[in-house]
């Protein structure tokens, strides 16, 4: 884990240093679309072009917030136009039906609209949050807002802070990404213990039925 996430760091830095501006827009509608490319290196690194007079704040500001936007909005139309009919169809695999399903859309549109804002300031899940938001129905402009709400802040502290550190920029990141393996960590262990959790009421509702 800790070498595939280095890995890509490594990447999207790369994609910065080569691509410039369109590096940065691609990078973020890529971290938003459920590709988990670290937002942190790309808005830092950007704020560090900033700072060497490469590129001005409001460049990288937009190209960043609108990445983003773009990005998240791509995955919620994948989740609401077919991410409900592939759960259905692929979700035994990982021992989800359509029970379980309706529930999480119950439970989503009760706190989804708040969780879109939140996560957007939260590492790793706020890659995949935009699936379930459209899969659960929520409206698009509403999504749109909540997101642009939590995005922005978020990528103007990011360039800001690239900007102040200059040179020493990736000393933020170096900070940052024992945060990100945590989350990731944590969210990987509660899913296997979801997913154990899961094949033991199968498993025992299969040998009552016996």
């Amino acid at each position: 884990m800790h070498q595939l996430l280095t890995w890509i760091s490594e990447t999207a830095l790369q994609l910065v240093n080569t691509m410039g501006i369109w590096g940065i827009w691609l990078g973020m509608i890529l971290e938003s679309a459920c590709i988990p490319i670290p937002s942190e290196v790309i808005m830092l690194s950007g704020g560090w072009l900033v700072a060497q007079g490469s590129l001005t704040f409001l460049e990288v500001a937009i190209a960043g917030i609108f990445g983003n936007l773009l990005g998240s909005v791509i995955a919620y139309y994948i989740g609401k136009a077919g991410g409900r009919r592939l759960l259905e169809k692929y979700g035994k695999y990982i021992l989800m039906n359509e029970h379980h399903l309706e529930q999480s859309e119950r439970w989503f549109k009760r706190y989804g609209e708040s969780t879109v804002f939140f996560t957007r300031m939260l590492p790793f899940i706020r890659t995949f949050i935009s699936l379930p938001a459209g899969i659960a129905g929520m409206k698009a402009w509403k999504f749109i807002v909540f997101t642009a709400l939590g995005c922005i802040p978020w990528n103007l502290a990011l360039v800001y802070l690239g900007y102040r550190l200059g040179d020493n920029w990736s000393i933020v990141e170096q900070y940052i990404r024992p945060i990100s393996y945590t989350v990731c960590g944590i969210v990987l262990l509660l899913l296997l213990w979801w997913l154990v959790r899961r094949y033991r009421m199968i498993s025992s509702s299969r040998n009552k039925k016996r």
